[in-house]
């Protein structure tokens, strides 16, 4: 039986408001100026609202190449199109994880609930480069296909992607080799779960807090002046919270005190494979990227029948 060795934190810091889209107000927990920190995975926005206003004018009809984008919708509905002829809506608790590979046009548009609201998260995972021009491929799960598992120590987990007590989450065969799970957590329990060897993990706060590894390390500012936490004693992790593990280990493990939390939890492979990224499109080498860009103007950019 594999030893088991508890992961440590790496860094902590908290999400910051932006503008994508035609004017989607949204709390970016990652981005371009983290990589290669969260190798595979590129970017993950918090898009989370009250106000209609903030996000209505939606991502209107835009291109990807080279990447995989995985939404993650808890309240409200997104509809969305693409270039293969899909359309319909991502409703509370649905997934949709749409490879774009050698590339897709598409668009999303926020609707919000009956009460206006909209809570959802939109993540980027990287594609190696024998598969960037691979065949586009779409996936949308319902909430109801997503497994929610109970498990011993009291927590609840939507498996989307990856495997906790014997449940497998209906996302598989991906290059990457990811994990995607949504962990709720209620006050006063312990959540462990084993991941694998030298992949990226991290988690980000949706809701309440807790801590992040079983000493409850402090932690203090980063050298580079970055917006990492002041954590000169152990404090727990609240919402909008981005919490990235070291390489080493096989385990994790998540406490809580008087307050509940409700997390995403994401593991994958790292590629480490040079990064051109320029908007929605990722490749390997500049001259690929102008390629990509150069199709698009062109008319050529969609490979697929």
């Amino acid at each position: 039986m594999e030893e088991k060795k508890l992961r440590v934190i790496d860094k902590i810091w908290k999400s910051e408001p932006t503008i994508e889209g035609a004017g989607v107000h949204l709390k970016r927990a990652f981005g371009f100026r983290e990589i290669p920190l969260l190798d595979p995975f590129l970017l993950l926005d918090d898009f989370r609202s009250e106000n209609p206003a903030e996000y209505k004018a939606g991502f209107p009809w835009h291109p990807h190449r080279g990447i995989e984008t995985i939404t993650y919708v808890l309240e409200g509905d997104v509809e969305h199109g693409d270039s293969m002829g899909h359309k319909g809506s991502i409703s509370s608790g649905d997934v949709q994880w749409m490879t774009a590979g050698s590339g897709i046009i598409h668009q999303e548009m926020p609707k919000g609930n009956k009460k206006g609201q909209m809570l959802g998260f939109q993540l980027w995972a990287n594609l190696p480069s024998y598969s960037k021009m691979m065949d586009p491929r779409y996936r949308g799960f319902k909430k109801n296909e997503i497994p929610l598992v109970s498990t011993k120590q009291g927590a609840k987990v939507r498996v989307i992607c990856g495997e906790i007590e014997g449940v497998k989450g209906p996302v598989q065969d991906i290059v990457t080799d990811p994990e995607y799970m949504d962990v709720e957590l209620p006050a006063g329990k312990i959540f462990t779960h084993e991941v694998k060897e030298h992949h990226t993990v991290f988690a980000y706060v949706i809701d309440g807090s807790a801590y992040f590894d079983q000493v409850r390390t402090p932690f203090s500012h980063d050298a580079a002046g970055d917006n990492y936490f002041d954590m000169s004693s152990p404090c727990p992790c609240h919402d909008g919270s981005l919490v990235l593990y070291k390489k080493e280990g096989n385990q994790i493990t998540v406490s809580t005190d008087k307050n509940s939390v409700r997390f995403l939890l994401v593991t994958g492979k790292p590629l480490k494979e040079p990064i051109a990224w320029y908007g929605p499109i990722v490749m390997n080498t500049h001259e690929e990227l102008r390629k990509a860009f150069q199709d698009f103007e062109d008319g050529t950019f969609i490979k697929h029948a």
